[in-house]
């Protein structure tokens, strides 16, 4: 599938990139952040990882073969630096905690992987026609973005098929929506821009 794009390399490139900065450093900050107890930082993953949940719908979602994946896939990169920047009360938590490494690498990441997501919705944008194309799985220039997922279905679900897993993707982004939902609408304005506030 899309072996004759020529952006093929790029895409996957991509996704090697985003299993760096989205999956494994985030993974790794987490559990360094509860071993030293730092809890604006904690905090701030943890809201990362609920947000982010939305790249692992997308995953699902393409091993379906299902369109909405890439509009999934290009909300995922947006709301990733927002959820990263937006909360004032752990930006100065994180801004005024004394130095140290956890506080540097955390702050490289942080960096490091808004701009990732701003290049790559930049880079994603081109293909969200495949949202709405009939032949999205089969099209070369829509189809090389569903090898990676494709790939790891087959290292952790080769038992399960494409139909059901993206079943699962879509249930996962139903119950995503609503809450986003039901946080823009009513705890938002009730807490403002406070994680801490209630």
């Amino acid at each position: 599938m899309g072996n004759n794009v020529w952006f093929r390399p790029f895409v996957w490139i991509d996704y090697r990139l985003a299993l760096l900065f989205a999956v494994i450093i985030p993974l790794i900050l987490l559990i360094w952040a509860f071993v030293q107890k730092a809890d604006s930082i904690q905090r701030l993953l943890i809201i990362y990882w609920r947000v982010a949940s939305l790249l692992a719908i997308t995953i699902y979602l393409m091993i379906g073969g299902f369109g909405v994946s890439f509009i999934s896939g290009l909300m995922a990169r947006i709301l990733i630096p927002v959820s990263l920047w937006f909360w004032v009360d752990l930006n100065d938590d994180v801004e005024y905690q004394a130095s140290g490494s956890l506080k540097l690498i955390f702050t490289s990441w942080r960096w490091a992987v808004s701009v990732y997501s701003a290049l790559s919705a930049i880079a994603f944008v081109p293909f969200l026609g495949c949202a709405f194309s009939a032949n999205a799985s089969t099209s070369p220039y829509c189809s090389v973005w569903f090898e990676a997922p494709l790939l790891f279905r087959e290292y952790f679900h080769a038992n399960s098929k494409p139909a059901f897993l993206g079943f699962l993707g879509v249930v996962g982004l139903i119950i995503y929506v609503l809450y986003l939902t039901y946080f823009v609408l009513i705890k938002l304005g009730k807490q403002g821009r406070s994680a801490t506030q209630q």
